[in-house]
């Protein structure tokens, strides 16, 4: 399959409506190994939410209607992260992804900080090592071999330790799509005032299905903040 419509799939499967995410789970839980060598990340926006610390705390149940009006509760490892971001591990079925749930992490004995380490550790081997490219001016993005994971780079913390030790006063990143990853050195303002523009019209172009954060984040030390908070109004459609 493409790899273009494999990650096209993969974006309707994951996506961040509700019944979407339902409906990924109830069509292929028979189909998706969910072992731990399958198990992945994705992020996805909060809307209106302005976290500022990287703790994981769980999202708790979520609810959904199905196709033929049955409501559904789903018990979903997903996670409140930083800013107007949340993780979700997921199992990866090559051409679908199916959810996973707090029993799957009991079941494979992995806490969710566990879980993410792994799941890390996972996206780089299926899907290749992040790489820094350049991206207009002084920005630079960060590519992988599926164009809309790129987003999930974000929680790959030995590559921005790396990239950090080359501007030790930090990193300033944006992730505002799927498929958008985009950073400059703090101590480039210019470059800095260029990803605020940048990120912001990426984020408003993006489309409810394709956005992630409206916020900005600085990694030092080797940890992340809030650089500049999320977009203040609950609904930015």
């Amino acid at each position: 399959m493409a790899p273009r419509l494999r990650n096209v799939l993969k974006s309707i499967l994951v996506c961040g409506s509700v019944f979407a995410a339902a409906l990924g789970i109830a069509q292929d839980s028979a189909s998706v190994n969910t072992n731990a060598e399958n198990l992945i990340v994705v992020l996805r926006e909060s809307k209106g939410a302005n976290k500022q610390d990287e703790t994981l705390r769980p999202f708790g149940k979520v609810r959904g209607v199905l196709a033929d009006g049955r409501e559904i509760e789903l018990d979903t490892s997903w996670y409140k992260y930083l800013g107007d971001m949340h993780i979700r591990l997921v199992f990866d079925g090559g051409q679908s992804m199916q959810s996973a749930s707090s029993q799957d992490l009991a079941r494979l004995r992995l806490s969710p900080d566990e879980a993410l380490k792994v799941a890390v550790s996972n996206l780089k081997r299926l899907y290749g090592a992040p790489a820094a490219q350049p991206w207009s001016g002084a920005l630079m993005q960060v590519q992988s071999e599926s164009t809309d994971l790129n987003s999930s780079y974000f929680l790959d913390r030995e590559f921005w330790r790396e990239l950090q030790a080359q501007h030790p006063q930090g990193l300033v990143v944006a992730v505002p799509r799927r498929g958008g990853l985009v950073y400059a050195p703090v101590s480039d303002e210019a470059a800095v005032a260029d990803l605020r523009f940048g990120a912001a019209a990426l984020y408003a172009g993006g489309g409810s299905g394709a956005r992630l954060s409206s916020a900005l984040y600085l990694f030092k030390d080797g940890r992340w903040s809030v650089f500049q908070p999320a977009i203040a109004q609950a609904d930015t459609n």
